[in-house]
């Protein structure tokens, strides 16, 4: 019975699939030898023949034959007269090799073997799934929706290891049911209480770049590069790519024939929205395009990563886009803080917000200028509703903005 206990944790450990067979082999003869040592001091008289393919193992003892009155250690010693109750033609000197069954250690030396073999087995387990997602860092991984909580949801990879994506890194527009199957970038990976700890992502800008690699062969194949990625997950990202071909167009190729190659990526995003631009080293020309699809009149920078951008009144609430994200991305895609500025023509009246200090507060001041209304004209454009959503503005203070702003035109 001792024996099928071990066999059966020994077969345990043959099927798993992340440990190789010298690994396996190794560590099987180290926790025999463990305790053999334990048991008898020593573990250099004893072979151990492990086989791998029929899930089990033997144990043989090797003694030297010696007389009946020089026999002192059972352990490497066997006295002749016994040695010839196995063979009559034994002699002083040969050695005696015998199977040791298990039953012979003991039930509580079993126990404690078995407990061990199984402890190192885990161990190894842990081990190699750490290792094998370390080296998996950054690249997209599958796996099947398992267990949904609250702030996170359990993901079973092809060969059962847990995988787990947080609340915060999953796209808010994503909704998953158990036995779904998610494509996720591996972002973390950790040993956690002696447990392989494996974080995966669907909001990392890496994420949206591997996509990028699986969807489009000329970044795979190096003719494509993406320089920069800037990403408000579920909403919008910006791409700036560059290619090293000049007969490659890196934004077509990117997009592919009616957005074939894109809208697989934008699927798999939840429909986000993604601009792809072409990357240069001129910053002003790189923040003309990051700004797309407004048409910027004229970028001057500043110091501290600042730019001004100047455009025509029609263009400021493209610039700045929805809920603000397009300014945001275009900021966070070339390093600059951007202020947007409208270009008022000669024949166009029109006031700048700051002449309006001595009726509102400096603060709301500032916070229009935040989302590039620097004039009066510029606020009235926008309805009440728009400035409350874009700004953190009170409705009273908006609509004493909106009443100081008309009295200037009446």
């Amino acid at each position: 019975m001792a024996q099928m206990n071990l066999i059966d944790t020994f077969s345990e450990f043959k099927e798993l699939k992340n440990i190789d067979r010298p690994t396996m082999m190794s560590v099987l003869e180290d926790v025999f030898r463990a305790t053999l040592l334990k048991i008898h001091g020593t573990d250099e008289n004893y072979d151990i023949i492990i086989n791998v393919d029929k899930g089990d193992f033997e144990i043989w003892r090797n003694r030297e034959v010696v007389a009946d009155k020089d026999f002192e250690d059972p352990n490497t010693q066997i006295p002749l007269s016994e040695a010839r109750k196995i063979e009559d033609d034994y002699e002083i000197g040969e050695d005696v090799t015998d199977e040791v069954k298990m039953e012979d250690f003991g039930r509580r030396t079993i126990l404690a073997l078995r407990q061990n073999l199984t402890n190192k087995i885990l161990e190894l387990e842990r081990d190699s799934i750490y290792n094998k997602y370390k080296e998996r860092l950054d690249e997209i991984v599958t796996g099947e929706v398992y267990q949904i909580w609250k702030k996170e949801i359990l993901v079973l990879d092809d060969e059962g290891n847990e995988l787990i994506l947080p609340r915060e890194d999953q796209i808010p527009s994503d909704f998953f049911r158990k036995g779904d199957t998610l494509r996720a970038v591996v972002s973390k990976v950790e040993m956690r209480n002696g447990n392989p700890l494996i974080i995966i992502s669907r909001t990392s800008t890496m994420f949206l770049e591997r996509l990028f690699e699986m969807e489009v062969p000329e970044i795979f194949d190096g003719l494509i590069t993406i320089q920069k990625i800037a990403r408000m997950p579920g909403e919008r990202a910006k791409v700036a790519v560059e290619s090293y071909d000049d007969r490659v167009d890196p934004v077509g190729a990117c997009v592919g024939m009616k957005g074939s190659r894109i809208h697989g990526i934008v699927r798999e995003l939840r429909n986000e929205n993604i601009d792809v631009i072409n990357y240069t080293s001129n910053i002003q020309l790189f923040i003309q395009r990051a700004l797309s699809p407004a048409k910027v009149n004229n970028v001057a920078l500043k110091d501290d990563f600042r730019a001004d951008v100047y455009l025509d009144p029609d263009q400021v609430s493209l610039a700045i886009g929805k809920n603000g994200y397009n300014i945001k991305l275009a900021s966070q895609l070339t390093g600059y803080e951007i202020d947007v500025y409208r270009e008022v023509g000669e024949d166009e009246e029109d006031v700048d917000i700051v002449e309006f200090s001595d009726e509102i507060d400096e603060w709301v001041i500032q916070q229009l200028k935040a989302i590039g209304l620097d004039t009066a004209k510029a606020v009235l454009e926008l309805t009440r509703e728009d400035l409350l959503s874009r700004t953190d503005l009170e409705e009273e203070t908006v609509d004493n903005v909106i009443k100081v702003l008309k009295s200037e035109f009446e």
